[in-house]
C-alpha cells in the first residue's frame, strides 16, 4: 500500500517534563529514507534530551507547528490544549484502566475526532508488547535504590543517574565501587527485572539463588531475583503452576514475608495484578524482624498498594521518601534510621533518555512502522487503537460508560 504518511516528532508536554522522544536522529533519519511514502518533521524542542540541531545536521526539518502531519509521534499524554484535532497519535494516554486522572484526556481526544494509538498496545498475536521502557525503569529503579542505600548509611553518596550522559558512563562509574555486605531481593522476571539485574552486577554485586538468600549470611554483596514461585502460594497448598496464577490470582497467598526477615533491600519490579495478594502491608513493617531499610519500587503501583510503603510516586528531582512504621506515615527522607526510605519515581526511564529513547524508537522502527507504513496485515495497529476517528474501538468499548460518566 502505497499511502504518504507525514509524521511528525511532538513536543513533550506533559509535567513533570520528560526529555525522551520515540525517534533520536539517527532513526529518525532512517525511518525518513527507508520509507518512500513517510516524511519526517520535528517539532522544536527545548527539553529534548536530543537537541534540534542534532536532527537539522541529518536534513530533518524542524518546525514550530506540525499541524499539516498526519501521525504525531510522542512519549508521554499530550496536554488536551495541544491535541490537534483529527489527528492520529501514538504517545501512552494511561487511560485503558480507567486513571481517573486521564478521563479528561479520553473525553477531549474524542470529542476532537482524534484516532489515538497506544504504545503500551502494541503488541503481536500473543500479547507480548513490541516496545516499551521496562529494561531502563530496571537499570535507573535499581541504581536509585543503592543510591538511596548509600545515602542512608552513609556508606557512600553516588551521582542521580540522569547527571550522566547515558548508561556506560554510569556503569564506570559504579565498577570502581567497593560495597559493604548488603542483601538485596528483586521480585519479577520480565525487562525490569533483567535492567535491575544488571546494575547489581555493575555494582558488584553477586546474584545468589533464593533458598541460599534465606539460608546463608555472605561478607559480601548478594542480591536474589524471585519469580511468583518464590513469593506466593496457592490457599489449599496446590502445586504451583504459573499459568494458573496469572488467571486465578486470588486464590493465593503472599509467602513474601520470609524475605523481609532476610533482605535490606527490597527492589519491585513485578507486574502485579489487583487480585493478587500483596507483598506486604504496612502493619508488617512494625515487627522487629523486618529488615528492609530501602524499597525501590520501580513497579510503583499506589492504589491499593501491594508494597505497604509505597504511599506515592516521587519524581525525578526528588525521587526519596521516608515511611514510618510506627504511623504509617511519610516523613523527609534520611529523617530517622528507624524509617524505611522509599524510591517510588514513576517515569524512571527520563533519567537514561538518549539511551531509552534510542532501544524503544528500534523496537518502534523494527517491529510497528511496517504496519503503519503498508497494511497492518497483523492487526498490530489495529489492537492498541483506543480510539478511531473520535469513536472508542470495539476492543476499548468498555471504556464508554466510564468516559461518559
Amino acid at each position: 500500500m502505497d499511502k504518504k504518511i507525514k509524521i511528525g516528532i511532538i513536543k513533550e508536554t506533559k509535567i513533570p517534563i520528560d526529555r525522551r522522544v520515540v525517534f533520536p536522529p539517527v532513526l529518525a533519519k532512517r525511518l525518513n529514507d527507508e520509507y518512500d511514502n513517510i516524511e519526517v518533521k520535528v517539532q522544536k524542542s527545548d527539553i529534548r534530551a536530543f537537541k534540534d540541531e542534532e536532527y537539522e545536521e541529518l536534513g530533518l526539518p524542524v518546525v514550530d507547528d506540525v499541524s499539516d502531519c498526519d501521525v504525531l509521534f510522542g512519549v508521554k499524554e499530550v496536554k488536551i490544549d495541544a491535541l490537534i484535532p483529527n489527528k492520529t497519535y501514538f504517545f501512552f494516554s494511561h487511560t485503558a484502566k480507567k486513571q481517573e486522572y486521564n478521563k479528561p484526556l479520553l473525553k477531549a481526544v474524542i470529542e476532537k475526532g482524534i484516532t489515538l494509538i497506544d504504545h503500551e498496545y502494541l503488541t503481536d498475536k500473543n500479547g507480548i508488547r513490541l516496545v516499551a521502557f521496562g529494561y531502563w525503569a530496571g537499570i535507573v529503579g535499581a541504581y536509585n535504590g543503592m543510591r538511596a542505600w548509600g545515602l542512608k548509611t552513609g556508606q557512600f553518596d553516588i551521582p542521580p543517574a540522569h547527571t550522566f550522559h547515558d548508561k556506560k558512563e554510569m556503569f564506570e562509574h559504579i565498577n570502581k565501587m567497593d560495597l559493604n555486605p548488603i542483601k538485596i531481593v528483586i521480585t519479577g522476571g520480565g525487562r525490569v527485572a533483567t535492567g535491575a539485574s544488571e546494575t547489581l552486577k555493575a555494582f558488584g554485586i553477586k546474584e545468589v539463588i533464593p533458598e541460599d538468600f534465606l539460608t546463608r549470611e555472605y561478607d559480601y554483596p548478594v542480591f536474589t531475583k524471585l519469580d511468583p514461585c518464590h513469593y506466593v502460594r496457592h490457599k489449599d497448598g496446590k502445586e504451583f503452576d504459573l499459568k494458573y496464577f496469572f488467571t486465578h490470582p486470588d486464590e493465593f497467598v503472599s509467602t513474601f514475608e520470609a524475605y523481609t526477615r532476610t533482605a535490606n533491600m527490597y527492589v519491585a519490579a513485578h507486574f502485579w495484578d489487583p487480585r493478587s495478594p500483596k507483598f506486604f502491608t504496612p502493619d508488617q513493617t512494625k515487627n522487629p524482624e523486618f529488615k528492609i531499610k530501602v524499597v525501590a519500587d520501580i513497579s510503583c503501583d499506589v492504589d491499593n498498594a501491594p508494597v505497604g510503603t509505597t504511599l506515592r510516586a516521587s519524581t525525578i528531582d526528588e525521587p526519596f521518601y521516608d515511611f514510618n512504621p510506627e504511623t504509617g506515615k511519610e516523613e523527609p527522607a534520611f529523617s530517622s534510621d528507624k524509617n524505611i526510605t522509599v524510591m517510588a519515581v514513576d517515569n524512571l526511564p527520563g533519567e537514561l533518555p538518549r539511551d531509552a529513547s534510542m532501544s524503544f524508537g528500534e523496537a518502534m522502527l523494527e517491529k510497528v512502522i511496517p504496519s503503519l507504513a503498508g497494511e497492518d496485515e497483523d492487526g498490530i495497529i489495529e489492537r492498541a487503537t483506543i480510539v478511531k476517528n473520535g469513536k472508542l474501538t470495539e476492543r476499548f468499548s468498555y471504556l464508554e460508560d466510564w468516559v461518559n460518566s
